[in-house]
């Protein structure tokens, strides 16, 4: 009977009840969206470092797994290159181009050697000094083709080539000719080794640091791939605690709003309830049964707003964002907005149930 009395309390006001619900689906799409970015853009950087086809990343010191501390001089190429057990290094540089591009100098001789050559959709390899290649992803967010000319570092490029997506960069271009570009002539900003035995892999990094290179990141792939997840990046997780902050905040005032208004309607009907015998507590279940549903319905509309914003990012922007449905994720961001939307039904219900039957039967 209870139950039956909030799902028609619900039902009779059906605009508001919408409304409080797309308010906590937004609330939950923040969330998911927010820990799918960061995820998609962490699992899409680790693709394409395992796309090198490397064994060892070697990165200046106080570089992390997703951030480079500066460049280093190239010479500590050949150097590595000697060590025993390294059947091929080749180095690239990173200039960036924007707060979430960049664009990757390589020697591509030496990668095609590494990694396998670029599988290219449209057009075809370097050429020519000014030209790059682009990746897919890129490509589509920039409408870019064979042909098209684009402005990085203030130069104007030729595209070449647009490659599948998933190796190493999104922009490519001549390693020679980014060095010179960008002032950084005799520099790189990553040294990728494969060895001639991957299970060598420890012995050849604890080789390299004992041979003056103690003071660089070198790690092995597993380790580099490792890092590259939301958990170990402090900022990361300081932004998304932020985020859900601003989340449970929102689910609270709009559920307070929603349920304090209710009551306000509802005065003549929870005087009818309590003339009846209704107790207190009675009252604030049902006024709490009505916002579990809202949160409820809520969360699940939150989780279909998050493929709808994914498949924007990925039409738009994917050359700069990406994106993934994270499931495990479902179940906490509804317990938050359920959280929130409690909290904000609390007071509500509790000035109901604080209501005098003979005062509430009165007003009109």
């Amino acid at each position: 009977m209870t139950n039956k009395l909030v799902f028609e309390n619900l039902k009779h006001r059906p605009v508001r009840t919408l409304l409080s619900s797309l308010a906590v689906g937004v609330q939950v799409t923040m969330i998911l969206t927010l820990v799918g970015i960061s995820h998609g853009m962490l699992e899409d950087q680790a693709q394409r470092a395992r796309g090198m086809g490397a064994d060892i990343s070697i990165r200046p010191p106080g570089s992390s797994a997703i951030g480079l501390s500066g460049n280093f001089d190239e010479r500590i190429l050949p150097f590595v290159a000697r060590q025993p057990h390294v059947a091929l290094a080749t180095g690239v540089l990173i200039a960036p181009t924007g707060p979430l591009t960049s664009i990757t100098g390589l020697d591509f001789p030496a990668f095609a050697r590494m990694s396998g050559r670029f599988r290219f959709l449209e057009g075809r390899a370097i050429q020519n000094p000014g030209e790059l290649i682009v990746d897919e992803y890129y490509a589509r967010e920039h409408k870019l083709h064979p042909g098209s000319q684009v402005t990085l570092l203030g130069r104007a490029w030729t595209v070449c080539g647009v490659f599948e997506q998933g190796k190493l960069a999104r922009i490519i271009a001549p390693l020679d000719v980014l060095q010179r570009l960008t002032a950084n002539s005799g520099k790189l900003s990553i040294i990728w080794v494969k060895l001639d035995d991957p299970a060598r892999t420890n012995e050849v990094i604890d080789s390299l640091k004992r041979a003056g290179l103690a003071d660089y990141q070198i790690w092995s792939m597993e380790e580099l791939v490792s890092q590259m997840t939301p958990n170990s990046i402090p900022v990361l997780r300081t932004f998304t605690a932020v985020v859900i902050g601003l989340g449970v905040v929102i689910g609270f005032l709009v559920v307070f709003l929603s349920m304090y208004t209710a009551v306000l309607e509802r005065t003549r009907e929870i005087g009818i309830l309590k003339a009846l015998g209704a107790s207190p507590g009675f009252i604030v279940g049902i006024l709490l049964r009505e916002t579990a549903l809202l949160a409820v319905i809520g969360t699940f509309a939150g989780i279909a707003l998050t493929y709808g914003s994914r498949w924007l990012i990925m039409n738009l922007v994917p050359g700069s964002l990406t994106q993934t449905i994270v499931p495990g994720w479902w179940p906490i961001a509804g317990a938050i907005a359920l959280a929130g939307s409690l909290l904000g039904a609390v007071y509500p219900g509790l000035k109901a149930a604080r209501q005098d039957a003979i005062e509430a039967l009165a007003y009109d």
